[in-house]
Order: structure tokens, then sequence, then C-alpha cells
């Protein structure tokens, strides 16, 4: 019996490359089709802890389905299918080499950013006077690059069109889609009784059309505040209550673990395993507004894998009835 997903290892037809990621596993297939699976695995600290968290991947993969959905008419997207409810297959497109972060308020790496003294980031100027999670007054998009090793690095919208890693026209684009989409997800977010702080998207190319790719709005891209009282929280100089997997953090931090040289994994007793699947649960509840339908994970990588290989099927015998002339 096996309840989270941490491993997957598939041979699926015309298997082009394997990518693990943190979190998701990336098979290309026939440079067509990009079959994500979210898994279960959770990372704090740049390190990806020892258990999984059973339906975390249902979790993410279903909120960001919900958010591709709710912003199809901005801008369109890869995903073709949701075969699985820990599963996106969508288009294969080229990414662009930058990821676009908006910020709404002055919170996390802004935050720091700012506390040290600067008022510019990725080229783009923070009034004076701001305490941390003050709201801007508009919405700044403060772009990174997409590291292979390391760290993204901070890059300004000068610094992306001179260098030539995007084009100037794509990226007037992706600046529209990026302050469009972050609008839409601002308003369903508020609609939950949540804000959305800040979040990051990703982009591709495919035939020289602009795609949103990846997944968009979860916790794991996504900061969410609590709208009841983060007026008051402010006016006091509390701390905002989040709505994110900084729990998780917290739980490493008193059990003496933050990803440092020498230090431990603790262990993950199973009733933290278990409040944790709890609360992503809420998340997904909370974010999405609606019940959380538990998927059977009595054997999750057979029902992962046969899922996958029934679209994959379906897929082939379409491709040749249209070779064959039939079904036009």
């Amino acid at each position: 019996m096996q309840n989270a997903l941490t491993q997957t290892n598939f041979k699926f037809p015309n298997q082009k490359s394997f990518y693990k990621g943190k979190v998701r596993d990336v098979y290309n297939i026939d440079n067509t089709y990009l079959v994500m699976v979210v898994s279960d695995r959770i990372s704090a600290f740049d390190v990806v802890l020892p258990k999984g968290i059973p339906y975390k991947g249902q979790v993410l993969n279903q909120i960001a389905y919900k958010f591709m959905q709710a912003t199809a008419d901005i801008v369109p997207n890869w995903v073709v299918s949701v075969p699985d409810p820990m599963v996106t297959i969508g288009h294969v497109c080229e990414p662009f080499k930058v990821e676009m972060v908006i910020r709404g308020y002055l919170s996390g790496h802004a935050w720091r950013e700012y506390k040290a003294g600067k008022r510019t980031l990725c080229g783009v100027t923070m009034p004076e006077g701001m305490k941390e999670n003050d709201k801007f007054p508009q919405p700044i998009i403060t772009p990174t690059t997409k590291a292979h090793e390391g760290h993204d690095e901070d890059i300004s919208r000068e610094e992306i069109i001179k260098s030539g890693l995007v084009s100037e026209s794509d990226y007037v684009q992706l600046e529209k889609y990026t302050r469009a989409v972050f609008q839409r997800g601002t308003e369903i977010a508020a609609k939950m009784g949540l804000i959305l702080v800040d979040t990051k998207y990703e982009f591709g190319k495919k035939d020289g059309k602009i795609y949103l790719i990846d997944e968009i709005h979860t916790p794991d891209s996504s900061r969410y505040f609590y709208l009841d009282a983060y007026q008051e929280r402010q006016n006091r100089g509390e701390a905002q209550k989040q709505l994110s997997k900084e729990f998780v953090r917290q739980w490493l931090i008193e059990n003496e673990f933050q990803g440092k040289d020498g230090q431990i994994v603790p262990n993950m007793p199973d009733a933290f395993v278990n409040s944790t699947s709890e609360r992503y649960i809420e998340l997904y509840e909370k974010i999405t507004g609606e019940k959380f339908v538990k998927s059977d994970v009595s054997n999750v990588l057979t029902r992962v894998e046969k899922n996958i290989n029934a679209f994959l099927s379906k897929t082939k015998d379409l491709s040749l009835a249209l070779s064959k002339g039939e079904g036009n």
C-alpha cells in the first residue's frame, strides 16, 4: 500500500527525456507533449524532505488547473489534458529564459532588499516610507533569470532586452499578460477572503505564439495573506496571517533544521505528515472555494501510470486516424 507518490520512473512510448525537479517529474513525449507529474514530495530550505505528503500533489495540480482555466481568455496556456488528479499534460513549448515575478505588496525578497536600504529592485523604483507587507501603489514586475543551477538572479527589463534574452516585442507582451493574469488572480483571491501578495509566471513559445506554461497561483509559486484583519495587523505592526507552507518551515526550525551545513533533517512523525496533508487540503479549499475530493491512493503509482498511458494511447489512435484521413 502506497499512499504518497514520491518517485516515478515511468517509460512511456516515444519518451524523449525525463526531468526530476524538487516536486515535479516531467516527461517529454515525442517532443510534442510534456507530461508533468506533481508528486507528493515536499521541499523546504532547498531540501527535499524524506517523506511525502499524501494528497499534496493533487492539491497543487488541481489548483494550477483551476487557475489555468480561469485565465485562458487572457492568455493561451500549455494545458491539453489533466488525465489524473496529479498529472497535467500539455504542449512542448520553448521556455523564455526569464520568470515574470509580480509583486502587489512589499514582502519576502522585496522587503529584505528594501530593509537593506535599496530602493530599486530589477530597475523598478520602490517608494520611500514603506513598511513590511505594505501595498505598492501599483503592482511591480521584478523578473529573474532562470538558473539551471543555483539561485535565480534579479534582472531588469532593460537588461533582458539589451542582452537579447527576450525580444522587446515579446517582453512587452509578457508584461501585459503578467499584469492581466495577476489582476484576475487578485480578483478571485478577494472573493475567497484572500490577498494574492506576489507570484511568478513562466511563459514559452510554440509556433510563434506565446503560452503560459508550468503552473500558476499555487502555494508553491504564490504568497497569500488573509484579507480579514490585514489592515489592522499592518496598523499594529504585526506579522500577517499567511496561507502558505510556512508552517512546514516553522516546524523544521523548531527541530533545529534550516538547511545549513552539518544540520540533519529531523525525523517526520506520522502525526506531522498527516497534519501537513490536512493543511494542504485546507489550502485547496480556501483558495478554490471548493470541497476537496480525495483521489484513490491505495496504489497511486499504478493509477497515475495507467491514466497517462490511456491519454497517450488515445492521442496516438487519433493521430493515426487523422493521418489516414479519418475523422475529418
